[in-house]
């Protein structure tokens, strides 16, 4: 082959990989979403053990058995799984990408495994690493990868993987509009969490959102359930105040206060196509309840 044969060769090389990354960027842009073996890194100084698996609602118990209940409660729709050897070391990654359908979804499988004292980064929407595994969110896509025999390195090689995975991504998604109707005074950082089914663990309310507070030395949650519209909230209130009605309901304005034994004292109210309320309130704060209660329909109006 001459010279003139291997220019035009890898003239025609360069321009395949740049409309495979055009086509990417066009897809973003429109809203498409990409195929999840469209995300996988691919690095020069690595190389792919074996090809890549995907895993499907229907065979997800296959690869995750006692775990993907929880994934599949959030709409689950696919996984793709590879392996990567780097060629100089021994080094190992091990790359999980789940596609989680919606921003909200990814979100919450996201934030049912993430705990708040996790040592977070700046990648994509939020990201912690912890000995040699680097879990994210970005998008639609909830990202896990693993390194082994990484070595001292484990923590640059991570990092590294997970900002290939991101330019493939492009758009590194946003939390749930509803976290902002939260108030910030006593929030406890990265408590924010999305149940989309069974919230409080009644099948009737759907979409809950949480977040951990402190106040004076006691802890307590506020929340939010996001009803289809505000008969459908109005249908779910109607149906949790007629489960707590044995063990006590009276009226506080704006809403209801319940004596619960799990929950202890709980503050409940509608506004618009939400449910609010504040749980775990200690006898004698009361007031704290009713006042987190008033902050939270106040940021609901505006």
């Amino acid at each position: 082959m001459n010279l003139r044969q291997r220019k035009k060769i890898s003239i025609i090389c360069s321009g395949l990989i740049l409309g495979i990354f055009m086509i990417n960027s066009i897809a973003l842009k429109e809203g498409k979403e990409l195929k999840l073996d469209q995300i996988l890194p691919y690095l020069d100084d690595w190389s792919q053990i074996e090809e890549s698996q995907s895993y499907y609602p229907e065979s997800l118990f296959e690869y995750i058995n006692g775990a993907a209940e929880i994934y599949l409660s959030y709409d689950f729709e696919e996984l793709i799984v590879s392996q990567y050897k780097e060629k100089e070391t021994e080094s190992n990654v091990a790359l999980e990408i789940y596609n989680m359908g919606t921003n909200n979804n990814a979100f919450g499988i996201y934030s049912a495994e993430r705990y708040p004292e996790s040592n977070f980064l700046n990648i994509g929407l939020q990201g912690y690493i912890e000995e040699g595994a680097f879990n994210f969110l970005a998008g639609n896509y909830y990202i896990k990868l693993l390194c082994f025999d990484c070595k001292e390195s484990s923590d640059k090689i991570l990092k590294k993987f997970a900002k290939e995975i991101l330019i493939r991504i492009g758009d590194k998604g946003r939390f749930p509009l509803p976290l902002t109707a939260f108030p910030s005074e006593g929030r406890i950082k990265n408590t924010e969490k999305y149940i989309k089914h069974n919230f409080m663990g009644y099948s009737f309310l759907h979409d809950g959102y949480s977040v951990g507070y402190k106040n004076n030395n006691m802890e307590f949650e506020c929340f939010l359930i996001e009803g289809n519209n505000p008969d459908d909230a109005r249908l779910m209130l109607k149906k949790f105040l007629q489960e707590k009605k044995e063990i006590g309901i009276k009226e506080a304005a704006p809403g209801y206060m319940i004596r619960d034994r799990y929950y202890k004292n709980i503050y409940i109210a509608q506004i618009n196509n939400y449910i609010c309320g504040v749980i775990k309130i200690e006898d004698g704060r009361e007031e704290v309840g009713q006042d987190y209660l008033g902050r939270i329909m106040d940021n609901l109006k505006q």
